[in-house]
């Protein structure tokens, strides 16, 4: 079960970095848009520094998540903008929720295994 893991955090890491490198360079094609998420991406191209600062945590976030010394505080790196796909699919493209559902599942068990390590945050 350790190696099924590992290799769930393996991918998981690597899809954050690819996600993330794509919003900087664009090599994936990017599905049709409803008028809806079109205004909401164009209102957050207007924000100029929103999808870089998304684009970087999702790098470094999946960087992190790599290497299972630092996995626990890539998981918690990743929470937010996992929450944020999954809210934005559930709202906007419920069709297209289902990766976004994989990476959440990958991720909670990410969290579960670290568990004991974020005990500490608590007290």
């Amino acid at each position: 079960m350790k190696t099924v893991y590992n290799i769930l955090c393996i991918l998981f890491g690597v899809g954050m970095i690819i996600f993330g490198a794509n919003k900087f360079f664009n090599f994936m094609p990017t599905p049709k848009l409803t008028p809806e998420q079109l205004e909401m991406f164009n209102a957050f191209g207007k924000i100029g520094w929103l999808m870089p600062l998304i684009a970087i945590t999702e790098i470094v976030g999946g960087l992190l998540v790599l290497l299972p010394k630092t996995r626990a505080v890539g998981a918690l790196v990743m929470l937010p903008i996992i929450i944020g796909i999954l809210a934005h699919h559930f709202h906007h493209d419920p069709a297209g929720i289902v990766p976004g559902l994989v990476f959440a599942v990958i991720l909670i068990w990410i969290l579960w295994e670290n568990r004991k390590k974020y005990a500490q945050l608590m007290n």
